[in-house]
């Protein structure tokens, strides 16, 4: 799978536009990742836990994805609950 596979229909402007930059990252790892999680997602958070995605979408794929992996550390202001969820969220095995 190499894309999106929910349909921004019936989602509010910001909703599509966080979804369209969960995809459209700059690096495939994180493309994966935060779209995926975006896919299961988007439709069910918060508007806080929106503007804490707003906040995670502007830190650079290198650093971001070195957090979730485990790598580094990012300010405490980045990584509240919405970081933990995607951390923890199920990314598929490549099928062989």
């Amino acid at each position: 799978m190499t894309g999106t596979t929910r349909s921004s229909s019936g989602l509010d402007d910001r909703r599509k536009r966080l979804l369209f930059r969960c995809w459209h990252r700059g690096t495939r790892e994180m493309d994966l990742i935060l779209g995926r999680f975006a896919d299961a997602e988007i439709g069910n958070l918060s508007e806080d836990e929106l503007t804490q995605l707003e906040t995670l979408l502007d830190v650079n794929d290198p650093d971001l994805y070195a957090a979730i992996s485990g790598d580094k550390m990012l300010p405490a202001d980045v990584t509240g609950a919405l970081f933990a969820r995607i951390k923890a969220f199920p990314i598929p095995e490549r099928d062989a």
